[in-house]
């Protein structure tokens, strides 16, 4: 049979429950007043990076990728056809001019410049047999002219005594006139004698200037074939570093084939590369910055190549100092192209906490707390952004990525 239950053994139930729940709803409204407190976010100094808001110069700059390459390189030719007998000198090995690198079989080229000095010989010799013909023509010719001349005089003088015995009538006319047309006789044969002499003497001039033409022209391919055979002896024509050499002894190479560069390592430039987005603010003869690790270098952009291949545009620029101890053939460095210069300006280094110019927030260190603020920067240069609002000079401001803290207004710091 049930009992009922006494009514203080009730009551003390009651109130023991409604302490509970009292003390429920304290602990929530506590959790609720000071549990974002308790929970709140917050960095340790150890593990970000800052830097401080100052003044300086700024320069906007646009970034290529470069390659140190000497300025001035030789690139010898082979001038003919020949093979390769030794080499002499291996990439990297340094030269002196006049040093060869090369030792070519040029054995053909030997045999065309004796048959060049055949050829002339020959020339010579027809040139020297062709005066010989002239001055024994010359002298054929003018024996019989003075024959012919004296035969003339003879005649002229045996007409004139002729007509005055005519004139005596001791002489008939027929007989004087077969004198007078011997007379005219002698003359005639007398000036085609002249005339041939004259026309043998053009005749032989003529074919002399062709003689001396020819021989020229030989001997100008023998001077030619002479200078390439001296050029076969691949010398240096300057000090420099061996940079490329035909590699295999025993290649068969031809005139015109490229058997070995030389760079001169005291003068440097740099070969670089950047999107064709910024082809319409590049200029020959921008300002240029090269980074080499920490240390810079002053340049200019000495020229543009037209040609855009696969989105790239290759720029050549010139240094200030060309041969500065940083350079060194084929280093990778930075190239940053100046676009806009800053004297006096805020500025910020760079970080992951922006990534481009515009409105920004950023968590400047007030001390032990972070606040979001919101800056606006200007130009950016390859180390530093401008700070145009919102930071003063001196201002401490968080620059790794702080994307996980965008939603919060400020983060306590430890």
């Amino acid at each position: 049979m049930d009992r009922e239950i006494d009514v203080a053994f009730r009551r003390k139930l009651i109130l023991r429950r409604s302490v509970i729940s009292l003390l429920l709803i304290a602990a929530f409204a506590c959790l609720l007043i000071f549990g974002p407190a308790w929970i709140k976010p917050s960095l340790n100094r150890s593990r970000i990076r800052t830097a401080k808001v100052e003044t300086g110069a700024l320069e906007a700059t646009i970034t290529a990728s470069g390659t140190v390459v000497p300025e001035f390189e030789q690139v010898i030719s082979s001038p003919v056809d020949a093979r390769v007998l030794k080499i002499l000198k291996r990439p990297g090995d340094l030269l002196v001019k006049g040093e060869a690198m090369l030792q070519l079989d040029v054995s053909a080229s030997v045999l065309a410049v004796e048959k060049a000095n055949q050829q002339i010989d020959l020339k010579q010799n027809a040139q020297a047999k062709a005066k010989i013909d002239l001055e024994s023509t010359l002298n054929g010719l003018q024996s019989q002219i003075e024959t012919k001349t004296l035969d003339h005089k003879s005649l002229s003088a045996n007409s004139t005594r002729n007509r005055e015995l005519y004139k005596s009538g001791l002489l008939a006319e027929d007989k004087l006139r077969e004198v007078e047309l011997l007379e005219e006789k002698a003359a005639l044969e007398l000036r085609q004698l002249e005339v041939a002499k004259r026309t043998a003497q053009q005749s032989t001039k003529t074919q002399l200037e062709g003689l001396a033409l020819e021989l020229s022209q030989l001997e100008k391919e023998r001077d030619e074939a002479k200078r390439q055979l001296d050029l076969a002896t691949t010398k240096s024509d300057r000090n420099g570093v061996l940079t490329w050499v035909v590699l295999e002894e025993g290649a068969t190479i031809s005139k015109g084939s490229v058997i070995a560069r030389i760079a001169d390592l005291n003068s440097f430039r740099v070969d670089a590369t950047i999107s064709d987005v910024h082809a319409n603010r590049l200029s020959p003869g921008m300002p240029v910055s090269i980074k080499i690790n920490d240390d810079y270098l002053k340049g200019t952009i000495r020229s543009i190549d037209p040609t855009i291949k696969n989105g790239v545009i290759t720029l050549q620029v010139s240094l200030v100092d060309k041969s500065s101890a940083l350079l060194k053939s084929n280093l990778r460095c930075d190239v940053l192209v100046v676009t806009d210069h800053k004297e006096k300006t805020l500025r910020i280094k760079k970080g992951p906490f922006a990534n481009a110019e515009g409105s920004r927030d950023v968590f400047v260190i007030r001390g032990d707390t972070a606040i979001k603020t919101p800056v606006k920067f200007g130009i950016a240069s390859f180390d530093f952004y401008e700070v145009l609002e919102g930071l003063l000079e001196g201002d401490e401001v968080i620059i790794s990525d702080m994307t996980d803290y965008q939603h919060l207004k400020e983060v306590k710091m430890k």
